[in-house]
């Protein structure tokens, strides 16, 4: 049925990426935040396809670490974005894993 409306639009996302497991809906600002592998989406929800993406990767030094560790590299040596949530009128907190070395910073939304 939502098909057959016309309504959905697709996000392809990044490529080689499903993780997209962490969401943040701000109805204050109008954005929904996606948390994903090495980022952060901002997505318009008057014009859901208008979207901002933050990049956030693992060190490089963390990334080796984890791949002397054993790890695949490509699938568990990244920043996944797990922790999402609103802070104040202009921040977010957000967390990742950080390669095995979590990690967590304040974002400005503004």
């Amino acid at each position: 049925e939502m098909l057959e409306s016309n309504n959905i639009i697709n996000f392809n996302g990044l490529a080689n990426s499903s993780s997209y497991h962490t969401f943040l809906l701000d109805e204050e600002r109008g954005r929904l935040y996606v948390g994903a592998k090495d980022h952060i989406f901002s997505f318009n929800l008057v014009n859901i396809k208008e979207y901002k993406k933050i990049v956030w990767p693992v060190s490089h030094s963390r990334r080796d670490e984890c791949k002397w560790a054993g790890k695949d590299i490509m699938r568990e040596c990244a920043n996944f974005i797990k922790v999402l949530k609103a802070y104040n009128q202009t921040h977010l907190y957000a967390c990742g894993t950080g390669a095995f070395h979590p990690v967590c910073t304040y974002i400005e939304v503004g």
